[in-house]
């Protein structure tokens, strides 16, 4: 049986409406074909998101506060009430299948939790899981927030990681279940290079998730796949 491929694609700072754009590319290909496994990662602009679950009140700010915060609203499909994108924070959309062998949401679920925590690990961050919530969480609040939709078996959205996060944002949300956030800037004092915390999520990604080869491309002005 041939390897599984994770191909990565680190896109740079990317609008939230071209990520769901190429995301619903990806996941059209992944459904029909069954061969290829994506891993984006990126940053957004200033941006809310609604998950299923939210209400608009999770929004505290007014529309024209929105405005002045260059700050754009999405509601998506993913699990999940309301939750912030920006500057500083890496996203990640994992496309890949999981049929036939990792058929399992909540699995699916724990295995990005568990790919975050080995990354944070790594920067001496010590961080878990809080029975009943989901996402990764430290002493010092929630770190990295997880919401996904799965059409088919093939999973979109993903997981959303404060590395140096402008947290002010969140005052303008009841993000989750309206816990304490917090970055990795925060914790550790300084800031973090984006692309050393990449390095650290594509390798764990492919240990957690079992995938040996790995092909990457950086594109910073215009994705390709």
């Amino acid at each position: 049986m041939k390897e599984r491929v994770l191909k990565v694609r680190r896109l740079g700072r990317f609008s939230y409406s071209e990520g769901l754009s190429l995301q619903k590319k990806l996941e059209a290909k992944a459904i029909e074909k069954r061969k290829e496994d994506y891993l984006l990662l990126l940053e957004h602009p200033h941006t809310f998101t609604l998950g299923r679950r939210a209400k608009d009140e999770g929004i505290l700010a007014t529309k024209e506060l929105l405005e002045s915060l260059n700050v754009e609203v999405f509601e998506t499909n993913r699990g999940g009430k309301v939750t912030y994108h920006g500057v500083g924070q890496i996203v990640g959309y994992p496309v890949i299948s999981l049929s036939p062998d990792r058929k399992d949401v909540h699995k699916y679920v724990r295995d990005l939790e568990e790919v975050l925590i080995r990354t944070l690990s790594g920067f001496d961050i010590d961080s878990f899981r809080i029975e009943g919530l989901t996402g990764v969480h430290t002493n010092d609040g929630k770190i990295a927030a997880i919401g996904v939709h799965i059409k088919r078996w093939v999973t979109t959205h993903g997981f959303a990681l404060n590395v140096n996060t402008d947290l002010d944002y969140y005052k303008w949300i009841i993000a989750c279940e309206g816990e304490p956030v917090t970055s990795m800037e925060k914790i550790l004092g300084n800031e973090i290079s984006l692309a050393e915390v990449e390095d650290g999520l594509i390798r764990n990604f492919s240990d957690v998730f079992g995938i040996k080869e790995i092909e990457q491309k950086i594109s910073r002005k215009k994705a390709t796949v």
